[in-house]
């Protein structure tokens, strides 16, 4: 029962979606397992791009179990909302099933998330505004509603109504804001509670079951390590865990039951929002990458912020969640630049650091160590094997292998399925 977990290393925006495509072909279950819709995968499937939010990326293959874990947030109505946008593209999502301890995100935690970051000014952190953080709140101060509760009118009502009576005294009292209505919601909710019933199911046994009868899993994870409530650039990160760790927990099996964690390094680095960030490019070399990589958030549309590859990020998500190999994407991106550099270190107060600092003010103040290689200039988007690509393109992929202490299983050159070159068999 091979059991796979793809996890990004950097702030997000790795290209998982096209690796969790990729694999999802020799998979039999595919498994989102946090965070909500402010996670968006692209996926480029015969020129098509298909963009994903919660569905898991398996659900471009027919016949593919596809899972959303009891850690992942759900807001009804965009899940609705991305599953008949398939529908009306000929793509099943009949293999879709959810989890029935999967929290719902409601209208109050998206006007919540707004309200919030307004009043917190210039120390706002940046969400994307789609009640997440919120939402995991209420989940962590037991007040949260769950997918099966959804599912039975009398308790929805009894907990919409215990919820709404605390949310409005707050809207009005502290936020000045119109109360909202129970009736309306009630109902709104009710119908996305018919809509879904279906595809409801308590998916850790189902999960078992399937591990059981030898079926290939897959496991993938939304955001990345940078942005690990525990373990990222704390406050800038995510309101949940990323990091492989999770997997476990969001899914519903235990560590004993994976094989492999596939670290997915973009070979740029990039974030998006608020938080220190080491070798950003803040001149038109960023600029070129932004627009030759369309550096753009699938969710927000916001503008990503670029720079050169940070191997100190990447050893740290490396020891975080025990990588056992990376899939490094978006290699083409850089085909047109003269020269690269790799981060290989850190200084601080002139003295290197030898652990990823959890400071910010530390973070912010370092002084990158760049190691400078010339670029290869050629198009490498046609290479289908290893050997094919320029020389200077393999030295570079070779330093990031020396720099950050992990093999290279997987390289993509571009959004294609066909434009990836494998290294090494991921599935026993």
């Amino acid at each position: 029962m091979p059991a796979i977990v793809v996890i990004g290393t950097q702030w997000g925006d790795e290209g998982k979606g096209k690796i969790v495509d990729h694999l999802a072909e020799k998979a039999d279950v595919v498994v989102r397992y946090q965070g909500g819709n402010n996670a968006g995968h692209t996926v480029v499937v015969n020129g098509i791009q298909h963009k994903l939010h919660l569905l898991p990326s398996g659900i471009l293959f027919p016949g593919c179990l596809c899972i959303i874990g009891n850690d992942v947030v759900i807001d009804p109505e965009v899940l609705l909302q991305e599953m008949n946008a398939m529908k009306e593209r000929g793509i099943d999502v009949s293999g879709l099933r959810i989890s029935n301890r999967a929290h719902l995100i409601m209208p109050y935690h998206r006007l919540f998330d707004a309200l919030e970051e307004t009043m917190k000014g210039a120390q706002k952190v940046g969400t994307t505004g789609r009640g997440i953080g919120p939402c995991y709140q209420d989940r962590a101060a037991r007040t949260g509603i769950r997918l099966v509760s959804l599912l039975d009118k009398e308790a929805f009502s009894a907990e919409l109504q215990a919820n709404l009576e605390y949310k409005n005294r707050i809207l009005s009292r502290v936020f000045g804001e119109k109360e909202l209505d129970f009736e309306s919601i009630f109902k709104q909710y009710c119908d996305f509670a018919e809509q879904l019933r279906p595809y409801v199911v308590d998916t850790a046994a189902l999960l078992h079951q399937q591990m059981e009868a030898g079926k290939k899993i897959l496991l993938e994870g939304a955001q990345a390590t940078m942005l690990d409530l525990s373990h990222g650039t704390y406050p800038y990160v995510t309101s949940s865990n990323p990091s492989a760790g999770a997997a476990c927990v969001g899914s519903g099996v235990g560590p004993r039951c994976l094989d492999k964690v596939i670290g997915v390094v973009k070979a740029y680095s990039t974030r998006v929002g608020a938080g220190p960030f080491p070798t950003e490019l803040l001149d038109t070399t960023g600029d070129t990458i932004r627009e030759t990589g369309h550096e753009y958030g699938t969710t927000t549309g916001r503008p990503r912020r670029c720079g050169w590859l940070d191997a100190c990020v990447l050893r740290y998500a490396r020891m975080i969640n025990g990588i056992d190999c990376m899939a490094l994407t978006r290699l083409d991106i850089l085909d047109q630049l003269p020269t690269l550099k790799i981060c290989t270190g850190y200084r601080h107060q002139g003295k290197i650091l030898n652990e990823f600092p959890a400071s910010l003010k530390v973070l912010g103040e370092v002084e990158p160590v760049f190691e400078e290689m010339p670029g290869w200039l050629t198009d490498i988007s046609k290479v289908r094997t290893y050997q094919d690509l320029p020389e200077n393109c393999r030295r570079y992929l070779d330093k990031i292998t020396q720099t950050c202490g992990m093999r290279i299983g997987i390289v993509s050159v571009g959004p294609e399925r066909e434009q990836t070159i494998l290294l090494e068999k991921m599935f026993l």
